[in-house]
């Protein structure tokens, strides 16, 4: 069961600015890039559930982070029904992202009070996420609307909480552009986590991406 409750969670969420995410099916790659991530000052991961047996390693990623990064809020993303994201919240999800709106996801992980965020695309979804119960909404896919949407939606509706995932990268530019528009949080993959370093196991360059990232999304919302 999840050790962190939804309220802290969204927090979390908030107070950081940046939530890492990345599939990998090796579990001591998995177990490192978490470990990375971690030392880089990130407290929050999405493992992104998109092989096969995915949650046998998420299983061993959760005690890993229980027994060795006790501040580490490990969730899942790419869940697509209500069946998987019990699972996964058996196995120790603290939070559940999804990457539509779906009621079945967002009745079982109420049921357990566990945060879950729905990848939503329009004003009508967002609004429905929220009826549900959403606290934090994923825009998605992010590069698709753009910083643009999102500040067209805090206008009529400022108490709405997003988090892009898609098309945010650890720059300036980037960064300066969502948080400008008045995203609470980003989801950074690839752009982040690439592929070449995990190949390359450059870990120590991952953790140095996550604290410049961190910084800088610091620095951003003191302008």
């Amino acid at each position: 069961m999840a050790r962190f409750s939804r309220i802290e969670v969204a927090q979390t969420m908030k107070s950081s600015g940046m939530v890492p995410l990345f599939y990998h099916h090796d579990i001591e790659v998995a177990k490192s890039v978490t470990k990375a991530c971690y030392d880089g000052g990130a407290r929050l991961l999405e493992f992104t559930s998109r092989g096969d047996f995915a949650h046998e390693i998420f299983r061993d990623l959760s005690t890993y982070c229980n027994e060795e990064l006790p501040e580490m809020i490990l969730g899942v993303g790419s869940v697509t029904d209500a069946a998987s994201a019990s699972l996964y919240m058996c196995l120790g999800a603290n939070f559940v992202v999804t990457p539509v709106l779906r009621e079945d996801i967002a009745v079982v992980c109420n049921r357990r009070k566990v945060l879950w965020s729905p990848g939503c695309g329009s004003l009508t979804e967002i609004c429905k996420a929220e009826e549900l119960g959403c606290e934090i909404v994923k825009l998605f896919p992010g590069g698709i609307y753009g910083p643009a949407m999102v500040k067209a939606i805090k206008g009529p509706q400022p108490w709405t909480s997003i988090m892009p995932t898609g098309g945010v990268a650890p720059t300036e530019e980037n960064l300066s552009g969502w948080f400008s528009a008045g995203v609470t949080c980003v989801g950074m993959g690839s752009k982040l986590l690439s592929k070449d370093l995990i190949q390359k196991q450059n870990y120590s360059e991952i953790t140095e991406r996550c604290k410049k990232a961190l910084s800088l999304i610091n620095e951003i919302r003191k302008r």
